[in-house]
């Protein structure tokens, strides 16, 4: 396929939509996200960090934190870096003229990066919790003292976490009432706009019912092309219905700047999960969500995390993007269908045009169905020597013991035979746990009660059978007092036939999942905190080599991947 641009291209479009018949299909959403990650320990550290904003051009965040080294309950910190591809640099306070001996956060930087929108609960303010502003004359100048924004924005209530539009000339925030010791009485989203950036704040604006129709909305942010709307829900209240628990992300849309706001969405499971997520804001290029969330994984009471924003191409679901992705997009030519709108946002700009078309050709001919590679795979097949070899030839294991080698008897080619005496396979450090999420799978056919399939060499059991022969893991199930929290399925895979098992760790979402033969056959979310890995780990035997975890039967094809596969990615390999 050759990209054509400007009239040609717009020819062979029209010259397509005259001719063609379009059968049915069912799109998709048309954006979707990358697995979250972790800012890391430079910004993020054992307090909280939250409320945040990146400028326009992604190379200063600044957020709020109770970190020491503050000068109130809560101050205002940044962190720069060079480009975007770098890492960012040890957060700075910015000091007693911006913060004051209160609380000082929800922060929002204007495109030219010469204003900063925050809330403060110091003394001076017309209501408890204020919206002021700071000003600089250039980039690396000093901030002004801070502004109160005056009774047309501020009043007795509360008004805070404000976010100013990409024009300069909106600014969202959230009001209502705030108990010091009860927390939100009922909140909701207004606005308040300008003619120009010289001229003052009018009077606010309730978003209306739509938007505000749950006890409590909070942390709003608007899109730079001001159509999407994000903002949360709050712990006080019940979350909203089709949520996921806790506080939620979730969305509204308009076709153009002046227009409704559509009905608010959530933003979907690859993002909120039963912990909280908030403050969500997106990059101004479109690429990447920043939120909050206190899932597992943290590194304090609250982290900033970020995801990248995906388009959805693959508008049919046959798992490639080609012609008939292209058919159903100029099917909709023309009109504001959102599946099909994926350009230059990735939820796209109103109208299905040239834009989009982009979109699509930059991905045109992706296979979607394209396997994860493992990060160790030992098949299992050499049929004699002291080692399994690892497919990458990094993570080549040790034979510990007298396994035989069976080299046709297995599921996929050879297997190993243990004895469950004294037989296992020694690995190297492949993943830890407590860092992110991985996918361990193998090929197992006999094995007893209480047997252990795979451990990490140093505290933990990662895939068990009980002790009525059913899978389970206790992987990180640590709760209070040291206690083992074991997932346990009903499952038994001690029948003498080939079954193929596995055990997903989502670290993101802190789910434990349990596969055997392509079927999910347990589920939990945990908040515990276990699974270290750094020594290696045991196949075919328990972590602390005791005689009644050694496997007795035949394993074969044993694999570990990084990250969590897919519920299709599994039953693919259980064909």
């Amino acid at each position: 396929m050759v990209w054509l641009n400007g009239n040609r291209m717009k020819l062979v479009v029209v010259g397509i939509v005259a001719g063609m018949v379009v059968g049915g299909g069912s799109a998709k959403a048309d954006f979707t996200f990358g697995t979250p990650k972790n800012l890391g320990p430079t910004v993020n550290s054992e307090a909280l960090e939250y409320s945040h904003c990146l400028s326009s051009d992604g190379l200063e965040l600044y957020f709020g934190s109770n970190r020491e080294g503050g000068h109130g309950s809560v101050d205002i910190w940044v962190s720069t870096r060079e480009t975007t591809e770098d890492e960012w640099g040890s957060p700075e306070n910015l000091g007693p003229v911006v913060n004051s001996s209160n609380e000082d956060m929800g922060v929002s930087l204007s495109t030219d990066g010469l204003e900063l929108y925050f809330q403060s609960w110091r003394s001076n303010g017309l209501g408890r919790g204020d919206i002021w502003v700071t000003k600089r004359a250039a980039r690396g100048e000093p901030w002004s003292e801070p502004i109160n924004l005056g009774p047309t924005v501020n009043s007795e209530l509360d008004e805070y976490n404000p976010c100013l539009s990409a024009d300069g000339l909106e600014l969202y925030f959230v009001f209502g009432e705030w108990d010091p010791q009860d927390g939100p009485a009922h909140l909701s989203l207004g606005m308040t706009k300008r003619e120009t950036k010289d001229d003052p704040w009018g009077e606010s604006v309730n978003l209306g019912p739509v938007v505000n129709d749950w006890p409590c909305q909070d942390t709003p942010w608007i899109s730079s092309d001001s159509r999407l709307l994000m903002f949360t829900d709050i712990w006080k209240f019940e979350p909203r219905p089709d949520g996921f628990g806790d506080t939620d992300i979730w969305f509204c849309r308009r076709a153009t700047q002046d227009g409704d706001w559509g009905e608010p969405v959530n933003l979907g499971p690859a993002i909120n999960t039963v912990f909280a997520e908030d403050f969500p804001m997106i990059s101004a290029d479109g690429t990447t969500l920043y939120f909050n969330s206190n899932h597992c994984g943290t590194l304090g009471r609250y982290d900033i995390w970020q995801a990248s924003i995906l388009p959805v191409a693959d508008f049919d679901d046959d798992g490639t993007i080609g012609m008939g992705d292209l058919l159903m997009m100029i099917e909709s030519w023309g009109t504001d269908n959102t599946l099909f709108d994926i350009g230059p946002m990735p939820w796209g700009d109103g109208l299905v045009n040239e834009a989009d078309l982009e979109i699509l050709m930059d991905h045109w001919g992706q296979d979607m169905h394209t396997p994860t590679e493992p990060l160790a795979h030992w098949t299992l097949d050499e049929a004699e020597g002291p080692t399994a070899h690892d497919r990458s030839g990094i993570y080549d294991a040790d034979l510990l013991g007298d396994p035989v080698w069976l080299s046709s008897a297995g599921m996929v080619g050879g297997a190993l035979e243990l004895d469950g005496n004294g037989d296992y396979i020694k690995t190297p450090f492949t993943v830890t746990p407590t860092e992110g999420s991985f996918s361990f799978f193998a090929w197992v056919k006999g094995g007893n009660p209480g047997q252990v399939i795979i451990s990490d060499k140093l505290r933990f059991n990662w895939l068990t059978l009980d002790l009525e022969g059913n899978l389970a893991t206790p992987i990180m199930g640590v709760g209070a007092g040291g206690t083992i929290d074991v997932l346990y399925s009903q499952a038994q895979v001690t029948d003498g036939q080939w079954h193929h098992v596995g055990l997903v760790w989502d670290f993101y979402r802190a789910n434990r999942i349990l596969y055997v033969d392509g079927v999910e056959v347990a589920r939990d979310v945990t908040s515990g905190n276990s699974g270290v890995s750094y020594m290696g780990h045991y196949i075919g035997a328990s972590w602390g080599l005791h005689s009644s975890g050694y496997w007795s039967g035949l394993i074969d094809d044993v694999r570990i991947y990084e990250g969590a596969l897919s519920a299709e990615e599994i039953a693919n390999l259980a064909q």
